[in-house]
């Protein structure tokens, strides 16, 4: 697994909150889907990937809310490489709430992000790097 990155850091606003007072976990799926997306490109830029590929979401393998998380939380969304395969890159995602000097590991979960080539019709999978093309 690669080091850690924190793609995205945001703060929990009332917007976002559920008839129990805490945030909608859709809400927390929605920023791992964009964290696990920018890691992933992150990655191929790093590595000197094909610079065509853009990254959709093929698969959220496994999400666990493990604690809520409150209005006022500062929310961490650190990721790290998995794996890297032809047209895909698995990522880890880990976020963790600030709340004051406190860091609570609230949800985990793993997304498989494929490179797409957006400037053709079919949008078809790209090798992400030329020595897989």
């Amino acid at each position: 697994m690669s080091e850690p990155y924190t793609a995205i850091q945001v703060v929990m606003m009332p917007r976002d909150t559920n008839p129990h007072g805490t945030i909608f976990g859709g809400v927390i799926l929605s920023y791992i889907d964009t964290a696990g997306a920018l890691a992933a490109r992150r990655e191929l830029l790093i590595r000197k990937g094909n610079p065509k590929a853009s990254f959709v979401t093929v698969a959220i393998n496994r999400v666990e809310f493990k604690k809520p998380v409150h209005v006022g939380d500062v929310v961490k969304f650190e990721t790290s490489i998995v794996r890297i395969g032809r047209t895909s890159v698995t990522v880890r995602i880990d976020v963790h709430a600030e709340r004051g000097a406190e860091s609570i590991h609230v949800t985990e979960a793993e997304g498989v992000f494929v490179g797409v080539d957006l400037s053709t019709a079919d949008r078809k999978p790209v090798p992400l790097f030329p020595e897989q093309a």
